[in-house]
């Protein structure tokens, strides 16, 4: 059974992994999109999320950043809003590659379907499924609506790091060409790619993403807004993708550890999910040789550790 814990618990364990691990001087800013490697690397924050709403967290919480791949989060679960989980496990799937998050070979070795809407292949997948069809800027407008009802508050792309991300997408154009090769993107491969660098490119802050986390938690219904985002029964589908391939091909060191799900980006941000529990999120840019926040990873496992709050517990 998951330990029980109060507010000033989970305040006193949110104060001690930002003091214990500001000064962890290891990992380096991804430096393959140039916007990334500029972001100050003493940069960290620490949000919590809890169901009635109240947030709890340390140092730089409102400093905005690229989410990255976090976006896969929500995108995916827009998809499964829009067609329902099983059309999206029918012509997605998830299942965890075992591989990078931006692995040509797993499309090659798995090409009946992308996967998962939680790796590169099947984000710009999910992308070219949300509605309307063939309506890029319709598109854009679902999932940016549907990512600030998420997060309770509204959200800016920057453009630097779109333009950045943009110049350099070069693995990615060959995945949505390949996925268009075998009929598993569906729609524009061009403007799907698009549209998920978009994404990739929109601005959070560290408590924005906790509010994420914690409307997930909730079953959907964001605990700041008290508006209901999406359907209650999507929780344990986007849980579950996340707690198999939220670390890509790491997720299981991590959710050994940790006992939580969550998703990464290379932007520095990674949230949590515990179902009914809280979200979770942790920024700061410098990474790991897997593309992982070093503080932020270490924050998250020292306050689910500390405080008993495992999933498999």
């Amino acid at each position: 059974m998951m330990q029980q814990f109060d507010t000033q618990q989970m305040n006193e364990a949110v104060n001690e992994a930002y003091e214990k691990f500001r000064g962890d001087d290891g990992g380096k800013n991804a430096d393959y999109i140039p916007f990334l490697a500029n972001v100050p690397s003493q940069l960290f924050g620490i949000s919590v999320c809890l169901p009635d709403g109240e947030i709890v967290e340390a140092g730089d919480t409102d400093y905005v950043f690229g989410v990255e791949s976090v976006s896969k989060v929500p995108t995916a679960i827009l998809a499964m809003e829009q067609y329902g989980p099983d059309t999206v496990l029918d012509q997605i799937g998830a299942d965890a590659t075992g591989l990078p998050f931006n692995s040509i070979m797993a499309i090659l070795l798995e090409n009946d379907h992308p996967s998962t809407p939680l790796v590169n292949a099947g984000a710009i997948a999910a992308c070219s499924m949300v509605k309307p069809v063939g309506d890029a800027s319709g598109k854009w407008k679902a999932i940016t609506d549907f990512l600030e009802k998420l997060c309770g508050s509204p959200l800016v792309l920057q453009d630097e790091l779109y333009k950045s991300e943009s110049e350099t997408n070069f693995n990615n154009r060959s995945i949505a060409w390949l996925l268009k090769n075998y009929d598993r993107i569906y729609d524009d491969p061009d403007m799907s790619l698009d549209i998920y660098t978009r994404q990739c490119s929109m601005g959070v802050t560290a408590r924005q993403l906790s509010i994420c986390g914690g409307t997930i938690a909730n079953r959907g219904v964001n605990p700041v807004t008290h508006e209901r985002v999406f359907d209650a029964a999507i929780t344990p589908k986007i849980v579950s993708m996340i707690a198999t391939v939220g670390f890509y091909e790491h997720t299981g060191d991590w959710i050994f550890s940790s006992g939580i799900p969550a998703k990464t980006g290379v932007g520095g941000g990674i949230v949590g999910v515990l179902p009914g529990v809280m979200g979770i999120a942790a920024f700061s840019p410098k990474l790991d040789g897997s593309g992982n926040s070093v503080r932020a990873q270490h924050a998250i496992k020292y306050i689910t550790n500390k405080l008993g709050l495992n999933l498999f517990g």
